[in-house]
């Protein structure tokens, strides 16, 4: 009967009286461990998935081949996030200087809208003004009660930050009102001045999860205070 060798019998936690993580910690402690005992790899066998046997050098190769692909995918978003960071950063750079010279609000509302409906990740754009009598904009294509703009999306006047998620069919037929059927993600953010909300500028997108709740809104927020900040001055000028 073949006995077991001393290194089989210090990996044999049942016979030297060694546990498991004892094993694990010391062959993580000397990862040669199996170059100086090549013999042990012909006898050890591992499960797979289809119930047969594989080898261990098989199961390193399956395991480094699967660390390979999650590796690569982390990598493809983050290339991803990158290159749609690099086209926001373009966007709200073109938007700014647009804005800067921008003579009056009603010009100011046009060049936001404008600028953003050419964004290729924006399918649908609508910048909605908050009704004010300190607030009026001569030429301004749309003006709606600001009663209606809080009850319908009070957390945007509450909280002062984008909202970006899924709306209900009757708010996104309310923002979008020419092409409602084709928006099935939204980012509804507040343009505000003197932390005031003059205005929702609302962005739609055909892919149902684009703009998200988990979406980090530091640019969308940034791009709602630059429009707010030149439209606030652009309305005290003209009083």
């Amino acid at each position: 009967m073949k006995q077991d060798t001393p290194a089989a019998q210090s990996l044999c936690p049942q016979k030297s009286g060694i546990s498991e993580q004892e094993v694990a910690d010391y062959l993580q402690a000397n990862k040669d461990f199996f170059l100086r005992h090549d013999e042990l790899l012909a006898d050890l066998l591992l499960p797979h998935e289809s119930g047969k046997a594989i080898s261990l050098l098989e199961r390193q190769v399956a395991i480094l081949r699967s660390r390979g692909t999650d590796a690569r995918a982390r990598l493809n978003n983050l290339l991803d996030n990158a290159r749609n960071n690099d086209q926001l950063f373009e966007t709200t750079r073109d938007l700014v200087l647009a804005l800067l010279r921008a003579r009056d609000s009603a010009e100011v509302l046009n060049v936001a809208q404008d600028r953003l409906s050419h964004h290729e990740n924006i399918d649908a754009c609508e910048i909605v003004l908050v009704a004010n009598p300190d607030n009026r904009v001569d030429g301004a294509a749309r003006v709606e009660s600001r009663d209606r703009l809080q009850q319908d999306f009070s957390d945007i006047f509450r909280l002062k930050r984008t909202h970006c998620g899924r709306l209900s069919a009757d708010r996104i037929a309310y923002l979008f009102p020419a092409g409602a059927s084709s928006v099935k993600s939204t980012a509804v953010c507040p343009i505000m001045h003197n932390g005031q909300v003059l205005a929702l500028l609302a962005l739609g997108n055909h892919q149902e999860n684009y703009f998200n709740i988990n979406l980090d809104t530091l640019f969308l927020d940034f791009i709602g205070n630059v429009i707010g900040a030149v439209l606030g001055r652009t309305m005290e000028s003209a009083r």
